[in-house]
């Protein structure tokens, strides 16, 4: 397998893509592990547990289709839908796959099928039959690849796009795959979705301080690796101004750019806006604890008013409002 792609195809994910790959192979896994039903003879069966524990299952690998648009140079990944794959004999189910096919047609008639995804750590060489039988609906299709597991010192997403280019080894032209970079790109709704779904209530009942330190956490996590990023340009501007690194034009015109809109956060008008809403919030604020306090001061005097007019209706007195 090749190092990178040299097609010059720029790809764009969607994270619906991402989600739908994540969330059919939590179900696939979850219906092949279900959780374990004590033995009545736990004698009998230890040695069979034990050996269960020692050779537990291989994690299971799903497989569908990416669909979407391509622009030119620039295939843009939007959806995808499941399939049917029978890994023993390499065969795919072509009659759910054309019915698939034909009911997001009607839904999305501007949607073409780009290529397919699957699970697992790397590219495997029985991929490559998959691959070959989608090549009569895209003749290059791509091959779009979610790492299920968990890796904390990762910073990057698992996912990784693979294209086929043909390659001449050992004097045989043979079809491998080549990995692609790739960016994401998200719609409003998308955006709205993903945020809903980080705001969600932890399964296991979590208070809502532990929501928000997971929230912090995220934040937290988001600024250093935005501040790390941010050194790692500094330094090489750095070393690219001392002469150590070739110049780059391409790469000075995007930090221009990036620049340029800086002096917008430090203009007049911001300050002038942002004073107006911090004013605004202040005032709220100020509202609401006269709100209480004037809420608070009522109850108290309801409750003076109807002890004093008790102990007025023994003495004869007057209330006090």
């Amino acid at each position: 397998m090749a190092s990178s792609s040299s097609s010059g195809l720029t790809f764009k994910l969607h994270p619906l893509v991402i989600v739908n790959i994540s969330d059919h192979y939590t179900r696939v896994k979850s219906q092949m592990n279900p959780p374990a039903v004590p033995s009545l003879n736990n004698n009998s069966n230890s040695n069979s547990t034990n050996g269960a524990d020692v050779m537990a299952p291989l994690p299971p690998r799903v497989y569908g289709c990416v669909i979407g648009v391509q622009r030119g140079r620039t295939v843009e990944i939007f959806n995808s839908f499941e399939l049917l794959y029978d890994p023993s004999t390499h065969s795919l189910d072509r009659s759910f796959l054309e019915k698939k096919q034909e009911l997001y047609k009607k839904v999305f008639p501007h949607f073409y099928v780009l290529g397919w995804y699957s699970t697992g750590s790397d590219a495997q060489e029985s991929d490559m039959h998959i691959h070959k039988a989608l090549m009569d609906i895209n003749e290059s299709p791509v091959y779009v690849l979610l790492n299920p597991s968990i890796n904390h010192a990762q910073k990057d997403l698992p996912v990784t796009i693979y294209e086929s280019e043909l390659h001449v080894i050992d004097g045989i032209p043979q079809l491998i795959f080549v990995r692609s970079s790739y960016t994401i790109e998200t719609v409003e709704a998308e955006r709205i979705s993903v945020d809903h779904v980080a705001h969600l209530k932890p399964s296991d009942g979590g208070s809502a301080a532990t929501q928000l330190a997971a929230h912090l956490t995220g934040i937290h996590s988001a600024i250093k690796m935005l501040h790390s990023r941010i050194k790692v340009l500094h330094h090489y501007l750095l070393a690219m101004q001392k002469g150590d690194v070739p110049c780059e034009n391409s790469l000075l015109r995007q930090v221009s750019s990036l620049l340029r809109r800086l002096p917008a956060i430090e203009s007049g008008k911001f300050q002038d806006d942002f004073l107006m809403e911090y004013n605004d919030t202040l005032l709220i604020t100020y509202l609401a604890m006269l709100t209480n306090c004037s809420s608070a001061m009522n109850e108290l005097v309801d409750k003076f008013n109807t002890a004093y007019d008790r102990h007025s209706r023994r003495g004869g007195r007057t209330a006090f409002m």
